[in-house]
């Protein structure tokens, strides 16, 4: 099938070249003209394990190709996705929808034949509605159907849930338009992937609703580690009892940082403003959030304790500072908070990431990158152990750190406590 995909960001070219792989003719749009000639070169604009030489592979077999011009994309294609971004308005909880709406009235100039137009960023509910009467506005409906299909990509796993995920929602009740889609995806499909037809408000809402659930599974495991700390008892020990249960599953059980990255905070803020529109209270989601933005304090206070209050000339090394591994997305992460506030009470800050320096810490004087672990760790007194990269997971602290008297403080709780005993390490971890 012919393809437009309007917005190169994480959705666009990941979707974009799955679909390519799966062997349609993709165009890949963008406004960002420098964006388009990076991308024609193999220049990726996202970390993401796998994504370059997939988007290599497929633009060298003219699978996929990258374009500024929108209209040609339009005309040449059958299916368009929408798959610009949904911020959180700065004032507020709402998702702002300028791009959405923006991208609908530039897709109404160049509708010259019916088109399937899909929606794959996430949207409140009635959104497809309004895409809808924007383009009723100077279209016929025979150009076009508006459908729900929201994405459910995981950074650092989006390829693999591209291909194989749990399920695909195609939101719409119009026959030809879900035989179209359903025919786009019969390759995942076949291999015995489910597929959801539903109403489009309905496909809006799955998507928001599965965010805010998993939000609400990963701040309750954070909260029963709370009480695990205070009672002596390894959080562990409970996921796993707990995740045992069919009905609840171990997925999103890991004590450790709040939520964060480009979904889970903008979303369950998201719904609860479609809650506030239709006056429906959605007191867990509240509670959820409130609770993650605890998390910080939480975790903050764990680490002046840990150093006696004494954090003025410490030496604090961060291993991993996104806010999940296999991604460069800084997005809400926690140590954008922490490492601030250890910052103002005069620490020194060196901090490792696979995915390389980030730029939300120049401002810093005391907030310096380093080029690999043993650099980072060498003068540390207090190691956080912030995100659980593959390369973090087998390390000789010993080898790493000068001094005798180091700390760690394993925040995704990846190495035992009593090895770290027998090491006559002081260890410190998450909910034990």
């Amino acid at each position: 099938m012919k393809i437009c995909m309007i917005g190169t960001g994480y959705v666009g070219l990941v979707s974009g070249v799955c679909f390519a792989e799966l062997g349609n003719s993709i165009i890949c749009v963008d406004k960002d003209i420098k964006k388009i000639a990076n991308l024609k070169k193999n220049i990726i604009p996202i970390y993401e394990p796998g994504l370059e030489e997939l988007v290599k592979k497929n633009f060298k077999s003219g699978r996929i190709n990258f374009s500024s011009d929108l209209k040609s994309a339009i005309h040449k294609s059958d299916i368009i996705f929408i798959c610009v971004g949904t911020p959180t308005k700065a004032k507020g909880d709402e998702a702002d929808l300028r791009q959405i709406f923006n991208v609908t009235k530039e897709i109404r100039k160049y509708l010259n034949k019916f088109k399937v137009i899909v929606t794959k960023s996430t949207v409140p509910v009635t959104t497809g509605d309004d895409i809808e009467k924007i383009l009723l506005q100077k279209k016929s409906k025979k150009y076009f159907e508006v459908v729900s299909n929201p994405e459910f990509l995981r950074e650092g796993e989006a390829i693999r849930d591209f291909m194989y995920p749990d399920r695909i929602v195609v939101g719409t009740e119009n026959k030809k338009a879900n035989n179209i889609l359903k025919n786009l995806y019969e390759p995942i499909i076949k291999r015995g992937r489910k597929y959801l037809n539903t109403s489009r408000r309905g496909a809006e809402l799955i998507k928001y609703a599965s965010n805010a659930f998993l939000a609400t599974k990963i701040t309750f495991i954070n909260e029963i580690a709370n009480l695990c700390e205070k009672t002596n008892i390894n959080i562990e020990d409970i996921s796993i009892g707990v995740g045992l249960d069919q009905r609840i599953g171990s997925r999103f059980l890991r004590a450790g940082p709040g939520y964060g990255g480009s979904c889970f905070p903008k979303d369950t803020r998201a719904i609860l403003a479609v809650a506030k529109k239709y006056k429906i209270d959605l007191s867990i989601v509240k509670s959820t959030i409130k609770s993650n933005d605890k998390r910080i304090k939480i975790l903050f206070d764990r680490i002046k304790l840990i150093l006696n209050n004494k954090i003025n000339k410490k030496n604090i090394t961060f291993l991993g500072v996104t806010f999940k591994p296999n991604t460069d997305d800084m997005r809400e992460s926690s140590c954008l908070k922490i490492i601030p506030k250890l910052h103002k009470l005069g620490a020194s800050i060196s901090y490792y990431d696979p995915s390389g320096k980030k730029d939300e810490f120049h401002k810093y004087k005391s907030v310096f990158f380093e080029k690999n672990i043993s650099l980072a760790c060498k003068n540390s007194d207090l190691i956080i152990l912030h995100t659980d990269w593959d390369e973090f997971k087998n390390l000789n602290f010993k080898k790493l750190v000068k001094k005798r008297d180091f700390k760690i403080y394993d925040m995704r709780n990846i190495y035992s406590p009593k090895k770290m005993k027998l090491a006559k390490i002081k260890y410190f971890g998450v909910g034990r």
